[in-house]
């Protein structure tokens, strides 16, 4: 029989991995330590092109591999070196009967299926191709049987592994081989997850359903210093970060990143490519939305809308910062900036102020096709995301009076506005810019009323604006307040048992009204 290791020893290594990251360095390292390394397929062409000593494992089982790579370590001296538990006399016999070495350290990583199914117009056959087989099987394995074997899964952790087994005379503490356990079983887990997700997809799509089964998978990106509030732990998982990517300034609170959402989510609806826009926003609702030839002009426009909300809040802007916008920015508190890019000089008077936070998101990394989901106790709510913008040259006009070419354009511009404001939502516009905004009130009516209040206290005229409203009229009373206001031209959905009667008065008052058929509530 082989004399009995002390646990955590690591005499033999086994690698095989897709991601050659670090690969040879970390290969060098154990090779110096006096492990014995055992590889496949490209990985030990890999070491080899390192001019280091290694053995292919086709060499170890006998067996060459076949089916194109698809099957090489499925094998009783692959998984017997890497499962047989050192102090268990029935697994030492038959080790030795078998003459099977033991394999003390595994380091896989996995076929990029993620990244596969990610690529545009990637195949079923391309995809089912990146579903890993053996790597899985040798991952847990190695995971099951940690108390003799390590399994190494991540690049990251190579400089790490390399110094303790130099430090310890070749052994990994236990502390260690239970870490990377959960760290392996977390990755098949994601893995398998990953799969199933997209599998599920491409046959929810066929049959145009969302998901019979929800699967979940985020790593953490960031502690958060606390959620909503202080007294609560927060964190934010996955790859938002890589969508609006920091610049400067403090780390992201979980009230920041609730706004930049809402934020990116909005500026999202604007062209670029048309004019500028700039959105301003407080507790993830706009408080003030503007385009214009200029980003200035954009957030001037923006900012007239309500004076006394932007402080402490988040301005977006759907084209780069230069340093005329910047300077204005800069004449008040805000926790966050968020634009494609800055210029040289707006970044340098922005960063002066180091509690500022500055974002750059990236259009290209957004995907809008996401499923939206909400938790709720014991479950979870799960819809298609609200990416729509209507087109109101093709919306059904109402009344009698058709809107102007003006008008129609300002209610374009409303209408992109009011989906990002919470429900009950109603936004006064006129060229180009917000007017008056009332969201989250209990009554549509309400909301007209606490915009057109806000509107008097700012000093705003809404003479011959227009009303965007997220959902239908119940009534006509909002129809006849916001006239009184001064809305010549009104867009809703329409749907109400009582859309004849709130048409009606919207001919009898002399206003135009137009149907887009579509409602964007925002609870």
């Amino acid at each position: 029989m082989p004399p009995q290791l002390p646990a955590g020893a690591v005499a033999r290594a086994l690698l095989s991995v897709s991601d050659k990251t670090g690969l040879q360095e970390f290969a060098r390292g154990l090779s110096e330590l006096g492990i014995e390394l055992v590889a496949s397929g490209g990985t030990a062409k890999a070491i080899a092109d390192a001019g280091l000593p290694v053995v292919e494992v086709a060499a170890l089982t006998g067996s060459a591999e076949m089916l194109g790579g698809r099957v090489k370590t499925l094998h009783p001296r692959i998984h017997g070196g890497i499962l047989a538990r050192r102090d268990h006399e029935g697994d030492r016999a038959d080790i030795a009967e078998h003459s099977i070495g033991l394999i003390d350290l595994v380091v896989v990583n996995l076929y990029p299926f993620e990244a596969t199914v990610a690529r545009p117009g990637v195949t079923r056959a391309e995809a089912v191709e990146k579903i890993d087989i053996g790597g899985p099987s040798m991952i847990r394995s190695a995971a099951k049987n940690h108390a003799y074997t390590a399994v190494v899964v991540d690049p990251d952790d190579y400089a790490g592994i390399l110094e303790e087994l130099a430090q310890s005379g070749r052994a990994l503490a236990d502390a260690t081989r239970r870490r990377l356990a959960l760290k392996a079983f977390e990755r098949t887990a994601n893995y398998d997850a990953a799969i199933h997700a997209w599998l599920a997809a491409q046959q929810d799509a066929a049959e145009a359903e969302l998901p019979a089964h929800l699967s979940l998978d985020f790593s953490r990106a960031q502690a958060l210093r606390y959620g909503e509030n202080p007294h609560q732990q927060a964190a934010l998982y996955g790859r938002t970060l890589e969508v609006a990517e920091p610049l400067h300034g403090k780390e992201l609170s979980f009230n920041n990143v609730v706004d930049v959402q809402a934020a990116l989510a909005l500026i999202l609806d604007f062209d670029a490519a048309d004019e500028a826009t700039v959105a301003i926003l407080k507790h993830n609702t706009p408080c003030g939305v503007g385009s214009g030839a200029t980003p200035l002009e954009a957030y001037q426009r923006a900012f007239a809308t309500d004076p006394e909300s932007p402080f402490g809040g988040i301005i977006v802007c759907n084209q780069p910062f230069d340093e005329a916008l910047a300077a204005k920015v800069d004449e008040i508190f805000t926790e966050v900036l968020v634009a494609p890019g800055f210029s040289d000089a707006a970044l340098a008077l922005l960063q002066k102020k180091k509690n500022r936070r500055l974002l750059r998101f990236h259009p290209e990394r957004v995907d809008r096709s996401e499923l939206d989901w909400k938790r709720v106790f014991g479950g979870v709510l799960l819809q298609e995301p609200d990416v729509s913008v209507e087109d109101l040259a093709s919306a059904q006009v109402e009344t009698q009076r058709k809107p102007t070419e003006a008008e129609l354009r300002d209610l374009a511009f409303a209408w992109r506005v009011v989906k990002h404001v919470k429900s009950n939502a109603v936004v006064f516009a006129g060229q180009n810019s917000t007017l008056a905004i009332g969201g989250g009130a209990t009554s549509r009516v309400d909301a007209i009323h606490n915009a057109v209040g806000k509107a008097g206290r700012v000093g705003l005229d809404l003479t011959n604006s227009v009303l965007a409203s997220d959902a239908f009229f119940p009534f006509p009373d909002g129809l006849e307040a916001a006239v009184a206001a001064g809305a010549s031209a009104v867009v809703q959905p329409g749907g109400s048992v009582r859309d004849k009667e709130v048409v009606a008065a919207a001919d009898r008052l002399g206003v135009a009204m137009v149907f887009t058929g579509v409602r964007h509530f925002r609870h």
